[in-house]
């Protein structure tokens, strides 16, 4: 009688012997790749040795490329501006200059000054109102759930629509003084003394549209956002000034964006979430990151945060179809333009306690996560939305019909020659915006 036994060994030694086999041609590979390696190792060390003999299996053709590792994957590491690069120079110092923004918002006396032009009760009142809400609607769907937003996001989110509706103006052409009738931009003219000393950084000229007047108006683009309390009128760049100052007014931490693309806007850090939020004032915005690709149907290269911390490029998360909405980067090197944030973190960073040092030093790491999580997401949902016939024919995935959230501030024509009214839709204007202010 067969021993049952023996025959279940059977398959096992067949195992076996194909695992002994495969170790075999393992350690054959292996030792022909460490031959390989000793004898190129040698070849380099001495002038006159020979060429590296093959000891084993031939090696592949000279055109195929090198391995997938040894081209991805590969850190990027800050590199320094060349002194002979005169375009990386340039931009290396305007982003220093640049960064000087946010350190104009640190007075405490003229914060606390600030905060006199705020109607303060309104908005805490708001702001109770709103993070009740938000916490009774997180009750309601379970225990343990957490509001979408905390109460000092509120307060931010109370002061944003009371900066918009009630307290700063647009400015396309200011009206008349003499007859309020419309003017015509005629150019830029000298800053009068007055206007140099309140920091007006240059002065356009208007001239009255009405043939009996003809009187000229001044417009000065004032950089002080204390001064701009005062005036209360402007555009992009007054806006995210004066916001972003008060909102570090009201105890928020605070950044300031600029985009290559000539505009910039707010950032605000939520210790709720524990990350940044997009905020712009101009267009009563909070946390719409893809506002300005999306909505506007912009294209974006350089989206630099900077604050009374650091600087960081957060590009990454306003773009995030590189297909469709990057612009070139090409005002510097990538490993420069690391660097030149290094450099703009170590220059706000240097008195600063180690606890305080490592903090921010964490929360860079966190955000460094989050935007790269946005590339692998964008990559993903390219990938769930492609279709066989798409892969077949080569064609990219259809993109869906939503309608696109044109830019609100500004008049229809200054819009249009900034190219920001989306795609195929008329925006909802704020009527405020079509009159000149």
């Amino acid at each position: 009688m067969e021993n049952p036994r023996a025959s279940s060994r059977a398959p096992a030694s067949d195992v076996d012997r194909l695992a002994a086999e495969m170790t075999e041609k393992f350690r054959s590979v292996l030792s022909t790749k460490r031959m390989n390696d000793l004898s190129t190792n040698v070849s380099h060390s001495r002038s006159a040795s020979p060429a590296p003999r093959d000891f084993g299996t031939p090696q592949p053709p000279t055109t195929q490329p090198p391995s997938y590792s040894s081209l991805k994957n590969i850190p990027l590491v800050a590199q320094a501006p060349n002194p002979s690069d005169l375009r990386s120079m340039r931009f290396r110092n305007m982003l220093h200059s640049l960064s000087a923004m946010p350190t104009r918002w640190e007075n405490p006396g003229l914060l606390d000054e600030a905060l006199r032009v705020v109607p303060l009760e309104q908005i805490y009142n708001e702001a109770d109102e709103e993070s009740q809400i938000l916490q009774a609607e997180a009750d309601s769907l379970g225990a343990g759930k957490k509001a979408a937003w905390g109460y000092q996001d509120c307060v931010v989110r109370a002061l944003l629509r009371w900066f918009k509706r009630s307290f700063f103006q647009w400015v396309n052409n200011p009206p008349c003084s003499r007859c309020y009738s419309p003017t015509v931009a005629v150019g830029l003219t000298t800053p009068l003394p007055d206007e140099q000393a309140r920091g007006a950084s240059q002065v356009e000229a208007y001239k009255c549209s009405h043939e009996g007047c003809q009187n000229y108006e001044r417009f000065p683009r004032y950089n002080d956002a204390f001064v701009l309390l005062q005036t209360r009128k402007g555009r992009c760049g007054e806006w995210a000034n004066c916001f972003s100052m008060l909102c570090r007014a009201v105890g928020s931490r605070v950044r300031w964006v600029w985009n290559a693309e000539d505009h910039v806007w707010t950032e605000v850090y939520s210790v709720h979430r524990k990350r940044w939020v997009h905020v712009d004032a101009c267009e009563e915005a909070w946390d719409k990151p893809r506002l300005y690709t999306d909505g506007w149907g912009k294209k974006l290269s350089y989206c630099i945060a900077f604050s009374a911390d650091g600087a960081m490029d957060v590009t990454r998360r306003y773009v995030r179809d590189q297909n469709k909405h990057a612009a070139p980067r090409n005002r510097a090197p990538e490993a420069v333009l690391l660097h030149i944030m290094d450099e703009i973190r170590s220059v706000r960073r240097k008195d600063m306690s180690k606890q305080d040092k490592f903090r921010l030093n964490g929360e860079d790491l966190r955000e460094s996560k989050e935007l790269r999580g946005y590339v692998i997401s964008s990559i993903a949902n390219d990938i769930i939305r492609l279709k066989p016939q798409d892969i077949i024919s080569g064609m990219p995935p259809q993109e869906s019909d939503k309608a696109l959230e044109g830019r609100m501030s500004g008049n229809q024509a200054w819009i249009r020659s900034r190219n920001e009214q989306g795609r195929g839709q008329s925006n909802q204007q704020d009527p405020r915006n079509q009159h000149p202010h």
